[in-house]
C-alpha cells in the first residue's frame, strides 16, 4: 500500500504549482499560502461541487458574500472579543510560544530541551486592525475569524428583499483569518483560509429533524467526491465539547496520516447567534408565524467546511504511487469533477502538431479545462499528467490522418482504446459523469 505523508503532499503541491509557501523569496509567512494554476482550478471545482451539493440538498438556499472587515460591535455581541482564544504557554529559555493544550507543562521544551514555563494565559485569535485616520476605540475593526457572522447580521435584509419563508438557507464562500499561535500540518492550520457555510434558518420544532436531514445531505456530499468512505466518519460531540451556543454537533473527520481530524462542522446553534446581535443592536430579528400568530427567534443549523481543509484532505485521498510499465509513478486518483485539468491532447510527434491542436482548441473553447503538450516522450508526459490528476489523455499519431480517430488512455486504469476523434466530446462528459 502506498504510504502517504505529509512531507510527500507538501513536495508534490511545490513541484506542480499547486502550491506554494507565500512570500518564499523573503524567507516565507508562516501560516500562510498561496495557489497557483492547478490549485486554483481544483479549488474552483470544490467550490462549485459544494454549490450545487447546498442548492440540490433543500429548497430556498441564497448565496451571500460578506466583508471581510468587522465592526468591533458584531464581535462584542457574537461573543468573539471575550471567547475566541487559545491557552498560550512561552519558553523563557527559547522564547518559542506553543498551545497549553498541546504540550504536556510537566516536560522539558521540546525546542531547547529546558524547563522554564511561562503560567498559561488565553491569546485571542483575531487579527484586529483600525479604521480610518484616527486610532482609538472607536476605529477599531477586525478580520473576520469565520464567515457565519455577517449572514446572521443581514438575516433581516435577505428576508425582506427575496420574501423566503422560514425554512430558507444563506449560503457564503469566502475568506476568514485567525492568529493561529502554532499554524502546522501545511493547509490544515493556517491563519488565512477559506470557509464555506450554510446557515439554515428554521422553526425550534423541526431544528433537530434538520439537523439529522443536513448531517445526511452532508454525508451524501462526501461520497459524491469519491472519497474513501473508510476514511470518513461523523463524529458526534458529548456534552463537555459542545460550544456554548450549539445544542449538538458533529464533526466530518478524515483519517490524515497525522490522525482523524475535522474537515466539516454541523452544528445546531439554536437562536443564539440572532438572540445576541437583536439583544446588542436593539433590532427586532424575530419573525411573525401566521400560522400561530406569534413572533419568533429562527433557530440555526450550521454546516462549514473549509476549502483548504478539504483541498488537502483530497490530495491525501488521491495520492498513489505504483509501477507502470517498469517505472514509478505518481498519480492522483481524484474524481473527474475535482481534477484540475480534466483531459490532455498529445501529438505523437511534433510534425504532428497541428492537427491535434486544432482538436485540442476546439475542445478547450467548448469550456473544458485541457492542455496540449508536445514535450517529451509520450511516457513522460502520461506521467506529467498522471502526477497532476487528469484522467484522461488522447494522442494523436500517423494513423489517425488516416482514419481519423485518437488513442485515449485512462489514468486510473492505463488501459487504452481507440475512438473517433467525432466522439472526443462525449467521451469527456461520459467520463466527469
Amino acid at each position: 500500500m502506498t504510504q502517504v505523508t505529509l512531507d510527500k503532499i507538501h513536495a508534490l503541491c511545490k513541484r506542480r504549482g499547486f502550491v506554494f509557501q507565500s512570500a518564499s523569496i523573503y524567507g516565507g509567512l508562516n501560516g500562510v499560502y498561496d495557489f497557483g494554476h492547478l490549485g486554483v482550478l481544483m479549488k474552483n471545482n470544490i467550490r462549485n461541487e459544494w454549490t450545487k451539493s447546498i442548492n440540490t440538498s433543500f429548497d430556498d438556499i441564497l448565496s451571500f458574500e460578506g466583508s471581510i472587515l468587522g465592526s468591533s460591535a458584531v464581535w462584542q455581541a457574537s461573543g468573539h472579543v471575550e471567547n475566541f482564544t487559545d491557552p498560550m504557554v512561552d519558553c523563557l529559555n527559547c522564547k518559542h510560544r506553543f498551545r497549553a493544550d498541546e504540550i504536556d507543562l510537566n516536560k522539558a521544551c521540546p525546542n531547547c530541551g529546558q524547563k522554564k514555563w511561562t503560567q498559561a494565559r488565553q491569546f485571542n485569535l483575531m487579527f484586529k486592525t483600525q479604521l480610518g485616520a484616527m486610532e482609538d476605540d472607536s476605529s477599531v475593526a477586525y478580520l473576520r475569524p469565520e464567515t457565519a457572522q455577517s449572514i446572521f447580521i443581514n438575516f433581516k435584509n435577505v428576508l425582506s428583499t427575496y420574501r423566503v419563508k422560514i425554512p430558507f438557507g444563506i449560503s457564503q464562500i469566502g475568506k476568514a483569518f485567525r492568529n493561529e499561535i502554532t499554524p502546522k500540518q501545511f493547509l490544515f492550520r493556517t491563519r488565512e483560509f477559506e470557509q464555506m457555510e450554510i446557515e439554515w434558518f428554521c422553526k425550534p420544532e423541526t431544528a433537530l429533524d434538520d439537523f439529522k436531514k443536513w448531517c445526511d445531505a452532508r454525508k451524501k456530499f462526501y461520497e459524491s467526491l469519491s472519497l474513501n468512505q473508510n476514511k470518513i466518519r461523523f463524529r458526534a460531540h458529548d456534552k463537555t465539547e459542545l460550544a456554548h451556543y450549539s445544542k449538538c454537533t458533529s464533526d466530518v473527520e478524515y483519517e490524515f496520516p497525522f490522525g482523524w481530524k475535522e474537515i466539516e462542522g454541523i452544528a445546531y446553534r439554536g437562536d443564539f447567534d440572532l438572540s445576541q446581535h437583536s439583544k446588542f443592536s436593539g433590532k427586532d430579528l424575530a419573525v411573525f408565524d401566521e400560522e400561530t400568530k406569534q413572533s419568533y427567534i429562527p433557530h440555526v443549523v450550521e454546516c462549514s467546511v473549509g476549502v483548504d481543509r478539504l483541498f488537502l484532505t483530497l490530495l491525501f485521498d488521491a495520492y498513489n504511487e505504483d509501477i507502470v510499465e517498469g517505472e514509478e509513478r505518481i498519480v492522483l486518483k481524484l474524481s473527474p469533477k475535482i481534477a484540475p485539468i480534466k483531459a490532455a491532447f498529445f501529438p505523437l510527434v511534433k510534425k504532428l502538431n497541428e492537427p491535434m491542436e486544432t482538436i485540442y482548441k476546439e475542445i478547450k473553447a467548448k469550456g473544458y479545462s485541457v492542455e496540449f503538450d508536445e514535450s517529451g516522450s509520450i511516457g513522460k508526459r502520461y506521467r506529467r499528467q498522471d502526477e497532476i490528476g487528469t484522467p484522461l489523455c488522447f494522442t494523436y499519431d500517423f494513423d489517425s490522418l488516416q482514419d481519423d480517430k485518437v488513442t485515449v488512455r485512462n489514468r486510473d486504469t492505463t488501459q487504452q482504446e481507440r475512438i473517433s476523434i467525432d466522439a472526443i466530446e462525449e467521451y469527456i462528459k461520459k467520463v466527469l459523469k
